[in-house]
């Protein structure tokens, strides 16, 4: 029997902040949608703009990373495959087609799109005051030399 190939690659936006719960076992899920923006002409000849909506789910780590670092209005790319799922909800039959990711690329800055956008000329001193407790912030030091003696591991 020949073997399928079920790979997808998106690259898009986020629609809403990712959704983080836990299984009855413990396991993380992440879910997420992506707006994926795309032009094509019309019958006349103009230019239009259409918006595909993916779901997109992540388990594990990856879960954990995708909802600590990604929300409403970051780019990213996800790399995953398709998979379809049914269930019955009052009494009729549902059925939903979305992608299970085994890898997402973060494509913006932290200070960039989404929510966590601010003031392009922000010093970093005004960075690092409006930083979240997790956040992580990067000063430039200028032409200053490293000294490799000051690394603490």
């Amino acid at each position: 029997m020949a073997r399928s190939l079920n790979q997808v690659t998106l690259m898009g936006n986020l629609t809403r902040d990712p959704e983080l719960r836990q299984t009855p076992t413990g396991q993380n899920v992440t879910s997420f949608s992506l707006a994926l923006n795309r032009s094509y002409k019309d019958q006349s000849g103009q230019w239009q703009e259409a918006t595909d909506y993916i779901d997109i789910v992540a388990w594990g780590p990856l879960a954990e990373r995708v909802s600590q670092y990604l929300s409403k209005g970051r780019r990213c790319l996800v790399q995953g495959r398709l998979q379809s799922r049914s269930w019955e909800q009052e009494g009729q039959k549902r059925s939903k087609v979305e992608v299970l990711a085994s890898d997402v690329t973060f494509l913006d800055s932290r200070g960039e799109g989404g929510e966590d956008a601010g003031d392009s000329k922000s010093t970093p001193t005004n960075a690092a005051k409006a930083a979240k407790k997790d956040d992580v912030v990067i000063e430039d030091i200028g032409d200053q030399p490293i000294n490799l003696d000051d690394i603490p591991f």
